[in-house]
């Protein structure tokens, strides 16, 4: 997540285990629920998934621990994501990028995609860490810096979303996709030391939290998941995240659970058999006009 502030049952995990576990999973405190047969109908050819590129050329986000944008690895990202849709057979996906200047480009965002009547929107990051915990290293001849203290992917949602049970949905098929191939979520948005950057953990089965206040989920209409890849501010993790290995099981994990979001449209108690984190949202709203956000709130928003 940039240094700039922008984008089965599920118990909070509690502050010591946090603590003792960072950069690993939290406990569950009771055994996973068992899996139902995952229905299969869905259909790929009608599906609409906005894949937004996080942040912009010229408001690239953090800096990665070598010095390299967080923008650049989020371009990466969305395009094998892209990729990795249609060659699952989605043909309807868009690759979002906008050249707006932040205040602007949020609520654009969120507009273009409202305006495509998308049925998902998923928006690329990498995440970093408050300037606190930042230390300093020397890499090629300059200063940098670093956190090396967590590491692993995270998911959020909005409650603010037209759609938070929806969002709350794909984002715990998406992080089960990641873990099914090895990735973890870090659970440090939970500790105090985030200071305004902590969060709730809504789902710790999948590393899904809630972020009200960025406008890409409060703003869209459709379902909304803001996936941070992993953190390129730790050094080991940045090397990571910059392989076609890393790049391709994230890309295989979205499909994945792209899929199994989509069949859920079909299949609207599957996901209620099959996979049922608690949660705790507010009731639907209608879609409606959605009024420009001040510019404070923006601020408070922006990533």
């Amino acid at each position: 997540m940039s240094k700039l502030p922008l984008t089965s049952s599920a118990l909070l995990v509690p502050f010591a285990a946090l603590l003792l576990f960072a950069g690993s999973y939290p406990a569950r405190s009771q055994p996973p629920v068992p899996q139902a047969s995952k229905p299969t109908d869905c259909d790929r050819s009608a599906f609409r998934v906005v894949v937004d590129v996080g942040h912009t050329v010229e408001k690239p986000g953090a800096d990665s621990s070598r010095g390299v944008t967080e923008y650049s690895f989020n371009l990466r990202l969305a395009n094998e994501v892209q990729q990795a849709l249609v060659s699952a057979g989605f043909e309807k996906i868009v690759r979002l990028i906008t050249e707006a200047a932040p205040l602007r480009g949020l609520v654009e965002r969120a507009e273009r995609a409202n305006s495509m009547r998308a049925d998902l929107f998923i928006s690329i990051h990498h995440d970093s860490v408050p300037d606190n915990l930042l230390e300093t290293w020397e890499y090629d001849g300059q200063q940098r810096s670093f956190s090396d203290r967590f590491k692993g992917f995270a998911l959020f949602i909005s409650n603010e979303n037209a759609n938070p049970k929806g969002s709350l949905e794909f984002g715990h098929f998406l992080g089960e996709e990641l873990q099914a191939r090895g990735l973890r979520y870090t659970p440090h948005y939970t500790l105090p030391l985030m200071g305004h950057r902590r969060h709730e953990l809504l789902d710790a089965a999948a590393g899904v939290y809630r972020y009200d206040q960025l406008v890409v989920l409060r703003k869209t209409l459709m379902p909304a998941v803001l996936m941070e890849a992993g953190s390129i501010i730790n050094r080991d993790e940045e090397l990571e995240l910059a392989t076609p290995e890393r790049r391709a099981a994230t890309s295989a994990a979205v499909a994945a659970a792209v899929e199994d979001f989509c069949a859920t449209r079909s299949h609207p108690s599957y996901y209620l058999q099959a996979k049922q984190p608690r949660i705790r949202v507010r009731p639907h709203r209608q879609a409606a006009a959605l009024p420009m956000p001040s510019r404070a709130e923006l601020q408070s928003s922006e990533k």
